[in-house]
């Protein structure tokens, strides 16, 4: 086995104060791939959350209207006089409606 690199030890005041040997640990080679391991993952650590309101989408009052009116039975907003009324509502695959599976943070 190779001799391990002995290391200066300095004092306080800057001077030389003796010489240690590099621990063993300092001489073994470098790996890339847990370097990049531990980059990536301590990358992480700053994302910032993100999520949507829990009531989002669902800030309208619906029912369905049922069967029996050719449309699909999601429900629908009530009311009349604005094009609102009778959209689809609270789906996720309605305008406005909330999203699947919500992101909370």
């Amino acid at each position: 086995m190779a001799a391990r690199p002995l290391v200066s030890i300095f004092s306080l005041t800057g001077e030389k104060s003796g010489e240690t040997a590099l621990p063993n640990v300092m001489t073994a080679p470098i790996r890339p791939d847990i370097v990049q391991f531990v980059h990536t993952n301590m990358a992480k650590n700053s994302r910032q959350a993100y999520a949507v309101s829990i009531r989002a989408g669902k800030q309208v009052s619906a029912s369905s209207w049922g069967t029996g009116r050719a449309v699909a039975r999601i429900p629908r907003v009530g009311g009349g006089g604005t094009s609102r009324s009778g959209q689809g509502a609270f789906g996720n695959m309605c305008r406005g409606g909330r999203m699947f599976a919500l992101t909370v943070a």
